[in-house]
């Protein structure tokens, strides 16, 4: 597979990755049961492997490495308070007040994490 073909599939995944965060939240908010359906437990975990997969695939391919690269390892900051967050917002949140906070702090981490890809820059905007 090319760098190319990679970067897309890795780009197609970091969209429908948020997409799918961002149902799973509308879900959550509104008490839904359909967050709870099979395909919203599954399919999740196979996007998200699919998205590390590719991630790890263009470092080795591009030998650009987190805590070589500063905006690498921002992004993997980034990515790891997403996942605690988005953990909480989803499943541990013990109130729903709570889970709002922690969904909200979880898209600011995924749109941080998508500024410092964009700007290669740990402190996007700056």
């Amino acid at each position: 597979m090319s760098y190319l073909a990679l970067k897309h599939l890795h780009v197609t995944c970091v969209v429908l990755s948020g997409l799918g965060f961002g149902l799973r939240g509308w879900w959550m908010a509104r008490e839904s049961p359909l967050l709870r359906h099979r395909l919203a437990r599954v399919l999740p975990h196979v996007v998200d492997t699919l998205l590390l997969g590719s991630a790890l695939l263009m470092a080795w391919l591009s030998g650009q490495y987190p805590f070589a690269q500063g905006w690498l390892t921002a992004k993997l900051c980034g990515l790891l308070a997403y996942i605690g967050f988005g953990t909480m917002a989803l499943k541990r949140g013990r109130t729903r007040t709570i889970r709002l906070r922690y969904f909200a702090l979880a898209l600011l981490a995924y749109a941080y994490i998508v500024s410092v890809a964009l700007t290669r820059n740990p402190l996007p905007g700056l």
